[in-house]
């Protein structure tokens, strides 16, 4: 399934989420000089702009990234994913939104590497053409999860292997867990995070009673709510399910997640964060 493009929602609640967990996980290995590589499963353009026609007929990232654009007292930790996102935009004008793989290229060493992989046919051009000549990225026109089997384990034994699907079909959330339980017997030591939205809860329960099952430990769950779960169409959730998290993260993300959620949905929205298998 090819038709899902982020473009639309390109700067969400869901992707403040995500690359706040992205951004912290990656500083937290940089803790150590050893090398390490990110890996992106799911790795769209690169970057997004947010004048384009397809995210001005959403308009998701205002209630997404544009919440805390500017705000002036933010809680430690986010401010590493705020500089991410200023980086690509001048006089403060908020036009472009990092995807993953901008978002990871800023905050790489000259002794990591990155391996991203995108399958679609339109987007893949667009990714190659934002990261053209640099050495320290390698990119790849196939499926994610085929890619990520055939790269483990990975020379340097450290990273991060961000898991990004589009949840098309109902059959992902179930290749989710088959991946990682597949994965991890390649690399059980490497960090893997897991993106989902909160469409359906019980296709999340699918995820997570499913990696229940496999017998890992350590795998925390985060998630910020902007309304309640329902029955209707449309996404009311997203998380982060990441295992072999950093020290840190759990603490970090009891701290940053309730600013987000009073930034974004004071009213009806909720936070968690636990442990689904704890160490």
């Amino acid at each position: 399934m090819l038709s899902y493009r982020h473009s639309f929602h390109a700067g969400n609640h869901a992707d403040v989420v995500k690359h706040i967990v992205q951004s912290l996980i990656i500083e937290a290995l940089k803790q150590k000089d050893k090398p390490f590589v990110y890996h992106d499963t799911h790795s769209g353009v690169g970057r997004y702009d947010l004048n384009h026609e397809w995210s001005e007929k959403t308009g998701e990232y205002k209630d997404g990234i544009a919440k805390i654009w500017q705000k002036n007292q933010i809680p430690e930790g986010v401010e590493t994913y705020l500089q991410a996102v200023s980086a690509l935009n001048e006089n403060h004008t908020l036009r472009y939104y990092p995807g993953s793989p901008k978002i990871a290229r800023a905050l790489l060493r000259p002794q990591d590497r990155m391996m991203l992989t995108e399958l679609h046919p339109t987007d893949f051009p667009l990714l190659c053409q934002e990261f053209r000549g640099d050495r320290q990225v390698k990119m790849f026109n196939e499926e994610g999860f085929t890619r990520l089997k055939g790269s483990l384990p990975p020379k340097e034994r450290r990273g991060l292997v961000l898991i990004d699907p589009s949840y098309e079909v109902k059959t992902e959330y179930r290749e989710v867990v088959n991946i990682i339980g597949q994965a991890y017997k390649r690399w059980a030591t490497g960090i893997y995070a897991i993106w989902y939205p909160v469409v359906q809860r019980e296709n999340i329960d699918l995820i997570t009673t499913g990696l229940e099952k496999l017998g890992i430990r350590k795998i925390l769950q985060i998630e910020l709510g902007v309304s309640p779960d329902s029955t209707e169409r449309g996404m009311t959730a997203s998380g982060m399910i990441v295992i072999n998290p950093p020290w840190k993260l759990e603490q970090q993300m009891k701290t940053i997640l309730p600013w987000l959620q009073q930034m974004i949905a004071p009213e009806e929205g909720h936070c968690t964060v636990k442990w689904i298998v704890p160490e």
